[in-house]
């Protein structure tokens, strides 16, 4: 069994989970940016946002180019993409459940409907409180 893809989706949402990270990645959907660029909106010092952009690099989120002195990150969609997949499986899984409850409830509210358009057969009790009733006013 290959575990390579289990692994690099573990590792996909892993770094998913961290709110830092995936603001960096929102940024980085507008264009590639410098560690210093990606520094500044967050209240954190520049080491610590380059431990951030290894943790996504490992997973295979962003690349990091070479410009001179730049570094530019850039977003790589290809891990985003698997994790997409991944979960367009549950999706679909999910909609057809829900395909599946509308369609057992639109039968149960023809059957309502069909219920309330005939008259109910009386049961021995109601018959009798009738009766009863109808004794009462005479």
């Amino acid at each position: 069994m290959d575990s390579q893809p289990s692994d690099r989706l573990d590792a996909t949402f892993s770094a998913l989970a961290d709110p830092t990270r995936r603001a960096i990645l929102a940024r980085l959907t507008l264009g590639e940016a410098s560690v210093m660029e990606l520094t500044k909106p967050f209240a954190m010092s520049q080491p610590a946002i380059s431990k951030h952009l290894r943790v996504l690099e490992r997973a295979g989120l962003i690349s990091r180019g070479r410009d001179a002195q730049r570094r530019p990150c850039r977003i790589e969609p290809i891990a985003l993409a698997e994790a997409t997949g991944w979960l367009d499986g549950y999706r679909q899984f999910w909609e057809s459940q829900f395909q599946h409850l509308d369609t057992l409830l639109a039968e149960m509210q023809s059957m309502h409907q069909g219920a309330e358009a005939s008259p109910q057969p009386k049961n021995q009790s109601q018959a009798q409180d009738e009766q009863a009733q109808g004794t009462e006013e005479k």
